[in-house]
């Protein structure tokens, strides 16, 4: 027991961290690496402790022991009886099954137990039966190669995380090195090449892992602190021809622009697979939407085929979170081929992080952003939620609206307008950001204070050329819909002005607050207003979607606007 501990540690495998500790910005940071954040009220937030949770702790190396040491330390009343035991057990699971490869064949892997028990216990499940797996003998069960991914998925909705020593395929070779004049790090490198920030080198050495067993995994960094330059440093060390997903046709152009910049590499060895072209090439780079196209609901996807295309010795998955379910069941089919991950969150709003941790491979690197952004890699981000009231009027439509569209009305709230030309005017001369889920909203907003307006509709050409206009310091305001929500460059963006949000996602929260992160020239520091409308369903969706925010460590500070003066914010 320490009756001074910041937290209240429950049967259930839930924690109550107290806000108003002393010790909760510390309690907060261990919570974080084996726990899940579930609620953040501002008393009390409730963390979770999952068999995920503590699976990704395992793959950082946390034991067992230092989780219990830790809850201990931060228990105002003592660990549960019972607690321990569960943690233990659960923890422990991660590595007690391992696949390799036969010397004999290609074609057959081999499932090892460390004990006769856990083979015994699931020999009759049907799942695995389907499956073709087969008992050896008493710690080794085998079945078919090509059936690899789909093993682990089954195994890990079991509760039994397999460790994948199986190997992998090299892939066709290719040459291809770092442009010696190019370094993006403070001072030049520290030990890696071209220039690689410490953080940077060591996900890539992670990623590698310990003599070959690396191979698959993911690496958790913060928008803008260079996850592209991890998955090309992975590129450069393997020499061999890869495919890059990733989120949409921007996010390809940046890819193909990072690649010449910083490689060798020449325009025939890059190629760009998406709705606008068909290049198949060394390196390519594709969207999640081409991959999963297809003429009529039940029709094939037509271009799922990519991933046989060329001999892949790496596929690289930008924003893995957005990894849609049809690209899940085509990489179960390629866990001969190596896989890495790439994200700013691992969060997912439809509960699939198992299938990443199973099919992409345990989280190999997560760097904090808090750190990141004391060491200067990103920048200090001041988070405000402005709440503002509704009209009379609007008043009275939403509390006779339907549950769903009381939460539209309230977010597309038109004194939100008044609110945004205010802060155009507070962050004058700034690079704004303004974002928004409604196009009807984001279009008047657009009208109002006369800033061009990015949306789905708009063609991608229309798209670069807005962008390279923001970049240049042409245009100092742009509306964005969600389609800015990932894997776009816009480093000098430094206000974002979130007029509405997808309910209470998480995801895109972090995401948008990730596009304002790149260092900013003097004080390096940026500012994220979230607009919500006072006493509404969309004040309890902004308290979820800023959960995964709060856990990195970034406060909200709540302004209220007076009602009819909006001039009167600061």
């Amino acid at each position: 027991m320490n009756e001074t501990g910041a937290c209240i540690v429950r049967r259930d495998r839930t924690i109550l961290l107290e806000c108003a500790h002393p010790g909760f910005e510390k309690a907060r940071k261990e919570l974080g690496t084996f726990a899940e954040l579930i609620k953040s009220p501002p008393a009390y937030h409730t963390y979770r402790i999952t068999p995920l949770s503590l699976w990704n702790a395992a793959s950082l190396n946390y034991t067992a022991e230092a989780i219990i040491s830790s809850l201990h330390r931060l228990a105002r009343w003592g660990v549960p009886a019972g607690l321990e035991d569960e943690i233990g057990t659960l923890h422990s699971r991660y590595g007690k099954l391992t696949l390799h490869g036969q010397e004999t064949s290609n074609e057959i892997i081999t499932l090892r137990a460390e004990t006769p028990e856990i083979l015994d216990g699931l020999v009759n499940e049907s799942g695995l039966k389907e499956l073709g797996l087969q008992r050896i003998n008493s710690l080794e069960s085998s079945c078919r190669a090509e059936n690899r991914g789909l093993l682990k998925q089954e195994l890990m909705r079991l509760g039994y995380p397999v460790l994948d020593y199986a190997g992998y395929h090299v892939g066709q070779a290719l040459s291809l090195a770092w442009k010696e004049s190019h370094n993006h790090a403070k001072g030049g490198a520290k030990g890696g090449a071209f220039g690689l920030r410490e953080y940077q080198l060591e996900a890539v050495q992670l990623f590698q892992g310990i003599e070959g067993q690396g191979g698959s995994g993911v690496v958790v960094l913060p928008c803008g602190a260079g996850k592209t330059v991890v998955g090309l440093a992975v590129l450069e060390s393997l020499q061999c021809e890869t495919l890059i997903l990733t989120s949409n046709t921007t996010s390809v152009r940046q890819w193909v622009d990072e690649l010449l910049e910083r490689t060798d590499l020449d325009d025939e060895s890059i190629g760009e697979y998406s709705g606008e072209k068909r290049e198949v090439r060394p390196v390519t780079i594709a969207t999640y939407q081409i991959l999963t196209h297809r003429q009529s609901k039940g029709g094939p996807f037509l271009h799922m085929k990519l991933f046989n295309e060329r001999n892949w010795g790496l596929i690289i998955y930008d924003e893995v979170h957005l990894l849609p379910a049809p690209v899940f069941r085509a990489t179960a089919d390629i866990q001969a081929t190596r896989r890495l991950g790439l994200t700013a969150t691992l969060v997912r709003e439809d509960g699939k992080e198992g299938d990443v941790f199973s099919l992409i491979g345990p989280k190999r690197y997560d760097m904090p952003w808090k750190e990141l952004e004391q060491q200067g890699w990103i920048a200090e981000v001041e988070c405000v939620e402005m709440i503002i009231p509704m009209s009379s009027e609007l008043r009275q439509k939403y509390l006779y609206a339907e549950a769903k569209e009381k939460f539209r009305i309230a977010s597309s709230n038109p004194a939100k307008a008044e609110v945004v030309v205010e802060l155009l005017k507070a962050h004058q001369g700034s690079s704004v950001l303004v974002i928004g889920q409604y196009l009807d909203q984001l279009t008047e907003l657009a009208d109002k204070i006369g800033a061009p307006l990015i949306t789905g509709k708009t063609k991608q050409r229309e798209r670069d050329e807005r962008y390279a206009a923001f970049n240049e310091g042409k245009i100092q305001v742009l509306i964005v819909s969600k389609v800015a929500n990932f894997a776009v460059n816009l480093p000098d963006a430094s206000i974002a002005i979130e007029v509405s949000g997808a309910f209470g996602s998480r995801q895109e929260e972090a995401q948008r607050l990730g596009r304002i992160l790149r260092p900013k020239a003097g004080e390096n520091k940026a500012y994220f207003y979230s607009l919500v409308s006072e006493d509404s369903r969309e004040q309890d969706f902004a308290m979820r979607r800023r959960m995964f925010l709060t856990e990195q460590g970034y406060e909200y500070v709540v302004k209220r606007v007076p009602s009819g003066k909006g001039g009167t914010i600061y």
